[in-house]
């Protein structure tokens, strides 16, 4: 048994292991706390793999961030957000699963990208006026939160990037940093394994994938360690300040991105 493993994980060139231990490095600062980062994961290992290769050794890696952080994070979340998002994300994941064949990825990622940049800009700009942000109450912030997170569950099934249509949600409710943590980790801890049997029957749990994704497993814990230890020390103004700068850099990567495989 060591010999074939010894030989996958050797048979991988240096670009793969680079794009690989960047890529799981970015996963675990972003399920550590900076939200908003994790979206960048499969950009960057598709760098020296293929983005489908990439996301298939993710999702196992993943699973097991996503302990860590609901365990560090979870019992601080607000379940009024959840009980919106996550019933809206079930749906979106299921449209997802079955319209993967017919929804071009490029164009999501544009959409995507162009409207959480938009977002990103107008909130900081706002904030530097001192504007509130216009939060919905009642039925009408059901129903949007109901539809955020069928955004958030349609965008992580077909492009990986869940977590825009999320933070444009959530972060205009200024919740209390650990709140806000906590709140995301859960979300996408659930959605993550509402994804697994699309996954399965897509047939990405091979073994080989497998053992890649133990390889990197050391690397993937210890960085959403550090990113625990790293948001504790930012408090929540500058936190926020952090999650709006990250979702311009955010967007426009997704957006870059899309346009890139639409032109090509």
């Amino acid at each position: 048994m060591a010999g074939p493993i010894a030989n996958l994980l050797g048979g991988q060139d240096w670009a793969f292991w680079a794009a690989a231990l960047a890529g799981v490095t970015i996963l675990g600062l972003a399920k550590g706390g900076f939200a908003g980062l994790g979206v960048l994961g499969v950009p960057i290992m598709a760098l020296g793999m293929s983005p489908v290769l990439a996301a298939a050794i993710l999702l196992p890696i993943l699973l097991v961030q996503d302990v860590f952080s609901v365990k560090t994070f979870g019992a601080h979340r607000d379940d009024a957000v959840l009980k919106r998002m996550v019933p809206g994300a079930c749906l979106g994941i299921i449209a997802g699963w079955a319209l993967a064949r017919f929804v071009s990825v490029p164009a999501v990622e544009t959409a995507v990208g162009v409207i959480a940049f938009g977002f990103g800009v107008q909130r900081i700009v706002a904030e530097r006026r001192g504007v509130p942000a216009r939060i919905r109450g009642g039925l009408g912030g059901a129903i949007e939160g109901v539809a955020m997170g069928a955004a958030a569950g349609f965008t992580s099934q077909i492009a990986h990037a869940g977590g825009p249509p999320f933070q444009m949600h959530v972060l205009p409710r200024k919740l209390p940093r650990d709140v806000f943590i906590g709140t995301s980790s859960v979300f996408f801890a659930l959605i993550n394994w509402l994804k697994v049997p699309a996954y399965w029957a897509l047939g990405a749990f091979t073994p080989n994938n497998l053992w890649l994704a133990a390889a990197l497993m050391p690397v993937a814990l210890l960085s959403t360690w550090a990113g625990t230890v790293l948001v504790r020390r930012v408090d929540g103004p500058r936190f926020y300040a952090i999650m709006h700068v990250l979702m311009i850099l955010v967007g426009g990567k997704l957006a870059w991105d899309g346009l890139s495989g639409l032109s090509g």
